[in-house]
């Protein structure tokens, strides 16, 4: 039963999730923590941030990430599975109308209308992860990592993975 699971919770939420990547992180989150309860908001959120700082794309690394800690290494590969399925399906069925539709007004309707949909899901989760932030750490701390994080990747365009090794230092030397 916990595979199908797996299956099912990965694939809602890479079918769901327009364009992949950023879109499907919040519909794999609700899958995770809210519906499922295999992780709390919290590991959710260093799970992800752990993931963003690796290569290659953000739903294929949560998909291993939690089909391991679910059901070990068969638990990984079905959520793999799950999380590429839906682009090999669509891309199997729907490539011969790709270039008919391409340039169809409703198509474009379409993409421009999810984007606000899509926005509001990642400002919704990164809510969430500053509450709970502030709740593990305080108010302070979270400030100061915030600022010090958006100076580093916005004004002196750090590289995200340096940006994430660094807070880590700093949670293990001055938050404990």
């Amino acid at each position: 039963m916990i595979y199908l699971q797996l299956f099912w919770a990965f694939f809602i939420s890479n079918i769901l999730g327009y364009g992949g990547g950023p879109p499907s992180i919040p519909l794999i989150q609700n899958e995770v923590v809210d519906h499922y309860n295999w992780m709390s908001v919290k590991e959710f959120g260093e799970m992800l941030a752990v993931g963003n700082a690796l290569p290659s794309p953000i739903a294929t690394k949560l998909a291993g990430y939690v089909g391991y800690q679910v059901a070990g290494i068969p638990g990984a590969t079905v959520a793999l599975f799950a999380t590429v399925a839906p682009t090999a399906i669509a891309m199997i069925l729907l490539l011969q109308f790709i270039n008919i539709f391409r340039s169809a007004p409703q198509v474009k309707a379409m993409t421009q209308s999810v984007r606000p949909i899509v926005t509001v899901l990642l400002g919704t989760m990164t809510y969430q992860f500053v509450l709970g932030a502030v709740e593990g750490i305080g108010w302070m701390q979270t400030i100061i990592l915030s600022v010090a994080s958006y100076l580093l990747l916005e004004t002196w365009k750090v590289h995200p993975a340096i940006v994430i090794v660094a807070a880590m230092v700093y949670g293990f030397i001055f938050i404990g």
